[in-house]
Protein backbone atom coordinates (compact mmCIF):
# COMPACT_ATOMS: atom_id res chain seq x y z
CA UNK A 1 0.00 0.00 0.00
CA UNK A 2 1.28 3.44 -1.06
CA UNK A 3 1.98 5.55 1.84
CA UNK A 4 -0.36 8.90 2.27
CA UNK A 5 1.20 12.05 0.95
CA UNK A 6 2.08 14.32 3.83
CA UNK A 7 1.70 17.23 2.04
CA UNK A 8 -1.83 17.92 3.05
CA UNK A 9 -1.22 18.58 6.11
CA UNK A 10 1.19 21.13 5.90
CA UNK A 11 0.78 25.08 6.21
CA UNK A 12 1.70 27.75 4.51
CA UNK A 13 4.65 29.67 5.92
CA UNK A 14 3.38 32.64 7.59
CA UNK A 15 5.02 35.72 5.37
CA UNK A 16 7.55 37.94 6.99
CA UNK A 17 5.67 40.12 9.65
CA UNK A 18 2.31 37.86 10.12
CA UNK A 19 1.22 35.58 12.91
CA UNK A 20 1.45 31.79 11.72
CA UNK A 21 -1.54 29.95 13.07
CA UNK A 22 0.63 27.75 15.20
CA UNK A 23 2.50 30.59 16.79
CA UNK A 24 1.85 31.88 19.86
CA UNK A 25 -0.67 34.57 19.83
CA UNK A 26 0.97 37.71 20.48
CA UNK A 27 -1.94 38.96 22.64
CA UNK A 28 -0.06 37.28 25.05
CA UNK A 29 -2.94 34.95 26.11
CA UNK A 30 -0.62 32.09 25.97
CA UNK A 31 -2.53 29.93 22.97
CA UNK A 32 -1.93 29.36 19.35
CA UNK A 33 -3.26 32.13 17.41
CA UNK A 34 -5.49 30.18 15.52
CA UNK A 35 -7.17 28.97 18.86
CA UNK A 36 -7.71 32.81 19.93
CA UNK A 37 -6.82 35.74 17.86
CA UNK A 38 -6.89 34.07 14.45
CA UNK A 39 -10.00 31.74 14.90
CA UNK A 40 -13.18 32.70 13.14
CA UNK A 41 -16.00 34.22 15.41
CA UNK A 42 -13.40 33.68 18.74
CA UNK A 43 -11.59 36.34 20.40
CA UNK A 44 -12.00 39.80 19.21
CA UNK A 45 -9.90 41.27 16.02
CA UNK A 46 -6.61 42.10 16.62
CA UNK A 47 -4.84 44.76 15.77
CA UNK A 48 -0.66 44.08 14.82
CA UNK A 49 -0.02 47.74 14.61
CA UNK A 50 -2.48 49.33 17.79
CA UNK A 51 -0.29 52.48 17.99
CA UNK A 52 0.16 53.41 14.38
CA UNK A 53 -0.53 57.29 14.36
CA UNK A 54 0.54 57.59 18.52
CA UNK A 55 3.27 60.07 18.51
CA UNK A 56 6.27 58.70 19.77
CA UNK A 57 4.89 55.14 18.70
CA UNK A 58 8.28 53.36 19.14
CA UNK A 59 8.71 54.88 22.73
CA UNK A 60 4.97 54.01 24.06
CA UNK A 61 6.15 50.51 22.95
CA UNK A 62 9.14 50.19 24.69
CA UNK A 63 7.35 51.88 27.60
CA UNK A 64 4.77 49.13 27.86
CA UNK A 65 6.77 46.33 26.96
CA UNK A 66 10.63 46.85 28.28
CA UNK A 67 10.67 49.73 30.58
CA UNK A 68 10.07 49.52 34.35
CA UNK A 69 9.03 53.21 35.65
CA UNK A 70 8.72 56.04 33.36
CA UNK A 71 5.79 58.50 32.61
CA UNK A 72 4.45 61.11 30.10
CA UNK A 73 2.11 63.63 29.92
CA UNK A 74 -0.29 63.90 27.59
CA UNK A 75 -2.32 66.16 26.24
CA UNK A 76 -6.36 66.16 25.30
CA UNK A 77 -7.98 67.16 22.44
CA UNK A 78 -10.94 67.93 24.44
CA UNK A 79 -11.21 69.02 28.36
CA UNK A 80 -8.52 70.66 30.54
CA UNK A 81 -7.67 67.52 32.78
CA UNK A 82 -4.06 66.59 33.90
CA UNK A 83 -3.28 63.38 32.45
CA UNK A 84 -0.33 61.52 32.67
CA UNK A 85 0.94 58.10 31.04
CA UNK A 86 2.51 55.93 33.14
CA UNK A 87 4.09 52.51 32.84
CA UNK A 88 3.06 51.09 35.79
CA UNK A 89 0.86 52.03 38.33
CA UNK A 90 0.30 50.94 41.89
CA UNK A 91 -1.52 47.00 41.99
CA UNK A 92 -0.85 47.35 38.06
CA UNK A 93 -4.14 49.56 37.75
CA UNK A 94 -5.36 50.48 34.24
CA UNK A 95 -5.99 54.01 35.21
CA UNK A 96 -5.71 55.76 38.72
CA UNK A 97 -8.26 58.91 39.53
CA UNK A 98 -5.52 61.18 42.23
CA UNK A 99 -6.93 63.56 44.62
CA UNK A 100 -6.13 65.94 42.72
CA UNK A 101 -8.31 64.89 39.80
CA UNK A 102 -5.32 64.24 37.56
CA UNK A 103 -5.37 61.08 35.70
CA UNK A 104 -2.82 58.80 35.43
CA UNK A 105 -2.75 56.07 33.05
CA UNK A 106 -1.04 52.66 32.91
CA UNK A 107 0.76 51.64 29.86
CA UNK A 108 1.69 47.72 31.33
CA UNK A 109 -1.89 46.54 31.49
CA UNK A 110 -3.01 43.26 29.22
CA UNK A 111 -6.96 43.39 29.07
CA UNK A 112 -6.46 40.58 26.05
CA UNK A 113 -9.70 42.37 23.93
CA UNK A 114 -7.27 42.46 20.78
CA UNK A 115 -6.41 46.58 20.32
CA UNK A 116 -4.68 48.12 23.56
CA UNK A 117 -5.17 51.64 22.03
CA UNK A 118 -8.47 50.80 22.03
CA UNK A 119 -8.59 49.37 25.61
CA UNK A 120 -6.52 52.67 26.59
CA UNK A 121 -9.42 55.10 25.04
CA UNK A 122 -11.87 53.59 26.57
CA UNK A 123 -10.07 53.43 30.07
CA UNK A 124 -8.98 56.75 29.18
CA UNK A 125 -12.72 57.94 28.89
CA UNK A 126 -13.98 55.99 31.65
CA UNK A 127 -11.57 58.40 34.34
CA UNK A 128 -12.28 61.36 32.79
CA UNK A 129 -15.78 60.95 33.32
CA UNK A 130 -15.22 61.17 37.04
CA UNK A 131 -13.66 63.01 39.10
CA UNK A 132 -13.70 60.45 42.40
CA UNK A 133 -10.18 59.30 43.25
CA UNK A 134 -9.93 55.40 43.16
CA UNK A 135 -9.07 52.81 40.52
CA UNK A 136 -10.65 53.01 36.80
CA UNK A 137 -10.55 49.74 35.14
CA UNK A 138 -12.15 47.43 32.32
CA UNK A 139 -14.47 44.50 33.14
CA UNK A 140 -15.70 43.89 29.34
CA UNK A 141 -14.99 44.48 26.04
CA UNK A 142 -15.10 47.43 25.40
CA UNK A 143 -16.35 47.94 21.49
CA UNK A 144 -15.92 50.68 19.04
CA UNK A 145 -14.82 53.73 20.16
CA UNK A 146 -11.99 56.02 19.51
CA UNK A 147 -8.44 54.58 20.65
CA UNK A 148 -5.86 56.39 23.12
CA UNK A 149 -4.44 58.22 19.79
CA UNK A 150 -7.57 59.67 18.81
CA UNK A 151 -7.73 61.52 22.13
CA UNK A 152 -5.03 63.11 22.45
CA UNK A 153 -3.12 66.10 21.20
CA UNK A 154 0.58 65.86 21.75
CA UNK A 155 2.72 65.66 18.53
CA UNK A 156 5.60 63.66 20.49
CA UNK A 157 5.79 62.46 24.28
CA UNK A 158 8.42 63.72 26.72
CA UNK A 159 9.06 60.81 28.46
CA UNK A 160 10.76 60.70 31.83
CA UNK A 161 12.39 57.58 32.99
CA UNK A 162 12.69 57.09 36.64
CA UNK A 163 15.22 54.97 38.88
CA UNK A 164 12.60 53.69 40.81
CA UNK A 165 8.12 53.72 41.35
CA UNK A 166 9.01 56.74 43.57
CA UNK A 167 6.56 58.63 42.01
CA UNK A 168 3.87 56.99 42.96
CA UNK A 169 3.81 58.27 46.30
CA UNK A 170 4.66 61.92 45.13
CA UNK A 171 2.03 63.86 45.55
CA UNK A 172 0.80 61.59 48.92
CA UNK A 173 1.39 63.80 52.04
CA UNK A 174 0.78 60.97 54.50
CA UNK A 175 2.23 57.46 53.77
CA UNK A 176 1.29 54.41 55.62
CA UNK A 177 3.37 51.37 56.16
CA UNK A 178 0.90 49.36 52.96
CA UNK A 179 2.19 52.02 50.74
CA UNK A 180 5.66 51.97 51.87
CA UNK A 181 6.26 48.18 51.57
CA UNK A 182 4.15 48.17 47.66
CA UNK A 183 6.57 50.66 46.75
CA UNK A 184 9.97 48.98 47.60
CA UNK A 185 8.45 45.72 46.48
CA UNK A 186 8.25 47.49 43.08
CA UNK A 187 11.49 49.06 43.61
CA UNK A 188 13.14 45.75 44.16
CA UNK A 189 12.14 44.18 40.49
CA UNK A 190 12.88 47.25 38.55
CA UNK A 191 16.20 46.98 36.49
CA UNK A 192 18.28 50.17 35.88
CA UNK A 193 17.26 51.55 32.86
CA UNK A 194 18.09 54.50 31.05
CA UNK A 195 16.71 55.94 27.70
CA UNK A 196 19.65 57.08 24.69
CA UNK A 197 19.25 60.70 23.66
CA UNK A 198 21.03 60.67 20.34
CA UNK A 199 18.70 57.82 19.10
CA UNK A 200 14.87 57.26 19.30
CA UNK A 201 13.20 54.83 21.08
CA UNK A 202 16.73 52.92 22.37
CA UNK A 203 16.64 51.59 26.03
CA UNK A 204 19.84 50.42 27.83
CA UNK A 205 19.24 48.30 31.06
CA UNK A 206 21.18 46.03 33.49
CA UNK A 207 19.72 42.91 34.40
CA UNK A 208 22.56 41.78 36.63
CA UNK A 209 24.00 39.45 34.84
CA UNK A 210 24.48 41.00 31.59
CA UNK A 211 23.33 44.72 29.82
CA UNK A 212 21.08 45.16 26.92
CA UNK A 213 20.56 47.70 24.88
CA UNK A 214 16.78 47.12 22.90
CA UNK A 215 15.39 49.78 20.63
CA UNK A 216 11.80 49.76 19.05
CA UNK A 217 12.75 51.04 15.66
CA UNK A 218 9.43 52.26 13.02
CA UNK A 219 10.44 50.64 9.47
CA UNK A 220 8.46 47.83 7.83
CA UNK A 221 9.45 44.71 8.99
CA UNK A 222 11.09 43.39 5.40
CA UNK A 223 13.07 46.41 4.58
CA UNK A 224 14.44 46.62 8.38
CA UNK A 225 15.32 42.74 8.18
CA UNK A 226 17.33 43.65 4.33
CA UNK A 227 18.89 46.55 6.04
CA UNK A 228 20.31 44.86 9.24
CA UNK A 229 21.45 42.44 7.07
CA UNK A 230 23.93 44.64 5.08
CA UNK A 231 25.54 46.47 8.26
CA UNK A 232 25.73 42.78 10.13
CA UNK A 233 27.45 41.08 6.48
CA UNK A 234 29.90 44.44 6.56
CA UNK A 235 30.06 43.97 9.95
CA UNK A 236 28.59 46.76 11.08
CA UNK A 237 27.06 46.10 13.51
CA UNK A 238 28.40 46.65 16.47
CA UNK A 239 27.75 49.56 19.17
CA UNK A 240 30.51 48.65 22.18
CA UNK A 241 33.56 46.88 22.66
CA UNK A 242 32.09 43.15 23.50
CA UNK A 243 29.03 44.14 22.20
CA UNK A 244 26.90 41.65 20.70
CA UNK A 245 24.30 41.93 17.90
CA UNK A 246 22.07 39.12 19.33
CA UNK A 247 18.35 39.35 17.65
CA UNK A 248 15.30 40.94 17.71
CA UNK A 249 11.59 40.54 18.93
CA UNK A 250 8.35 41.88 17.28
CA UNK A 251 5.99 43.89 19.81
CA UNK A 252 2.71 45.54 18.26
CA UNK A 253 3.77 45.08 14.68
CA UNK A 254 7.10 46.67 14.94
CA UNK A 255 10.76 44.88 15.35
CA UNK A 256 13.23 45.69 18.29
CA UNK A 257 16.51 44.68 17.33
CA UNK A 258 18.56 43.65 20.87
CA UNK A 259 22.43 44.08 21.55
CA UNK A 260 24.08 42.18 24.84
CA UNK A 261 26.48 44.28 26.78
CA UNK A 262 29.30 43.18 29.10
CA UNK A 263 28.63 44.34 32.43
CA UNK A 264 30.20 47.97 33.23
CA UNK A 265 29.26 49.36 30.06
CA UNK A 266 26.50 51.42 31.39
CA UNK A 267 24.73 54.06 28.95
CA UNK A 268 26.53 56.94 28.02
CA UNK A 269 29.12 55.27 25.87
CA UNK A 270 26.07 53.96 23.91
CA UNK A 271 25.15 57.50 22.72
CA UNK A 272 27.86 57.95 20.08
CA UNK A 273 27.77 54.38 18.59
CA UNK A 274 24.15 54.33 18.44
CA UNK A 275 23.76 57.98 16.64
CA UNK A 276 26.42 56.54 14.07
CA UNK A 277 24.42 53.12 13.70
CA UNK A 278 21.63 54.96 12.75
CA UNK A 279 23.43 56.83 10.35
CA UNK A 280 24.95 53.85 8.66
CA UNK A 281 21.08 52.07 9.16
CA UNK A 282 19.60 54.95 6.86
CA UNK A 283 22.13 54.31 4.43
CA UNK A 284 21.71 50.48 4.45
CA UNK A 285 17.95 51.27 3.59
CA UNK A 286 19.14 52.80 0.18
CA UNK A 287 20.96 49.53 -0.81
CA UNK A 288 20.00 47.40 -4.03
CA UNK A 289 19.26 44.21 -4.36
CA UNK A 290 21.23 41.64 -0.99
CA UNK A 291 24.28 40.12 -2.17
CA UNK A 292 24.62 36.54 -1.22
CA UNK A 293 26.47 37.00 2.27
CA UNK A 294 23.56 39.61 2.73
CA UNK A 295 20.80 36.89 2.12
CA UNK A 296 22.65 34.64 4.10
CA UNK A 297 23.02 37.23 7.26
CA UNK A 298 19.29 37.93 6.76
CA UNK A 299 18.49 34.09 6.82
CA UNK A 300 20.34 34.23 9.95
CA UNK A 301 18.68 37.24 11.27
CA UNK A 302 14.84 36.44 10.81
CA UNK A 303 15.57 33.12 12.59
CA UNK A 304 16.57 35.28 15.76
CA UNK A 305 13.87 35.69 17.94
CA UNK A 306 14.47 36.92 21.50
CA UNK A 307 12.48 37.03 24.45
CA UNK A 308 11.13 40.51 25.44
CA UNK A 309 13.05 40.31 28.84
Amino acid sequence: MAKKSRTRNQTTPAADGEVGPRQPCPCGSGKRYKACHGSAGGAPTFVARPFEGMPSECDVIALRELVPAATAPLSLKDGDRTVQLCTLLPGAAPALVRDSGEVWLGLQVHHQYGDPARDLGAVLQAALATEEPGHIGLTVEPGEGPRLQDLISNDSLDITVHDGFGFWLADVAERDATMEAALDQANGAAFPTRRLESVEAAYWTDVSTKEHLRWVMPHAEDELLDALARLHAAGQDSLADGSRFVGMFRAHGLLAPVWDLPLGTGAEVLEEPAARFAADLAEAFEGGELTAAERSARAGLANRQVTIR
